[in-house]
């Protein structure tokens, strides 16, 4: 069964920005805290910003002031925006419950590139 969709992913100059969006099927986010991941080729995937179910937000160092992402409970999906963006911030990118994990998503491929 398919329980997250991500999109809004694609090609970006250096400087650019982007907005993510992750929908939920039913409740899967409901009480849960939600968070972005990434993984670039070669590399292990990672986490790049996560919401608690209260909206407490929190980011690595490497995009902290850059990303930002937020929820919408009505809608059951959670948002990543992207500003600033650097070749390094290339990769997949998926959403899932860092608590209690879902199957992945297919993920939103970003390419930040000039």
């Amino acid at each position: 069964q398919v329980l997250v969709v991500e999109s809004g992913g694609g090609l970006v100059q250096p400087g650019g920005s982007l907005r993510l969006s992750c929908a939920a099927s039913g409740r899967v986010f409901s009480v849960y805290a939600v968070g972005w991941y990434r993984q670039a080729p070669g590399k292990q995937r990672e986490l790049v910003a996560r919401i608690s179910s209260g909206g407490d937000t929190n980011y690595p160092d490497s995009v902290k002031g850059r990303f930002t992402i937020s929820r919408d409970n009505v809608k059951n999906t959670v948002y990543l925006q992207m500003n600033s963006l650097k070749p390094e911030d290339t990769a997949v990118y998926y959403c899932n419950r860092p608590a209690a994990f879902v199957p992945w998503g297919q993920g939103t491929q970003v390419t930040v590139s000039s």
